[in-house]
This record gives structure tokens, C-alpha cells and sequence, in this order.
């Protein structure tokens, strides 16, 4: 599968599905940090890529209307340091 990850996204994340066989190129890899949300989607758009974001604005489905578009999905925020214990 070929996909672009933006860059509120690690780079391990891009480093783990290359190693399951797809084709990723990351938004901060091209030199596109810090560009408009419209710039990564034709980016996107153009290279065929489904997008892997943690950014709401994709959510809307007025402006990315379903079955346009090679695919968006939404990763939930995570915190992606340390996990913290729980007290039992």
C-alpha cells in the first residue's frame, strides 16, 4: 500500500509498516513541515498515497468526501512516551 504519514506522526511509525512491505513517505521526509493541510492533500492526492494523520481537520467528509480519494485515517492522539502505571 502506498501512503503518505504526516508529520503529527513518528517516524517509527513509517519505519514499522515499511518493514510490513508498504510504500511510505513521510511529510517531513519531503520537506513539507509546517505546510497547509490543502498542500499534503494534493501532495496525497497526486502520489496516489492513503494518508495517516492525527490532524481533525480530515475528518470532514463534506471536504473529503469518501470513495474520492485513495483512503485518510485518523490515528487517534496517543502518547507515545512512557506509559504510566496504574495504582492497583
Amino acid at each position: 500500500m502506498k501512503i503518505k504519514l504526516d508529520e503529527n506522526l513518528p517516524e517509527q511509525l513509517a519505519n514499522n509498516l515499511r518493514a510490513l512491505g508498504h510504500d511510505v513517505e513521510t511529510v517531513p521526509a519531503e520537506g513539507m513541515t509546517g505546510y497547509e493541510d490543502a498542500d499534503i492533500w494534493a501532495a496525497a492526492k497526486r502520489e496516489q498515497r492513503f494518508l495517516l494523520t492525527q490532524d481533525l481537520d480530515f475528518s470532514n467528509v463534506a471536504a473529503f468526501v469518501p470513495g474520492t480519494h485513495p483512503g485518510i485515517l485518523l490515528e487517534p492522539v496517543m502518547n507515545y512516551g512512557r506509559r504510566q502505571r496504574q495504582n492497583s
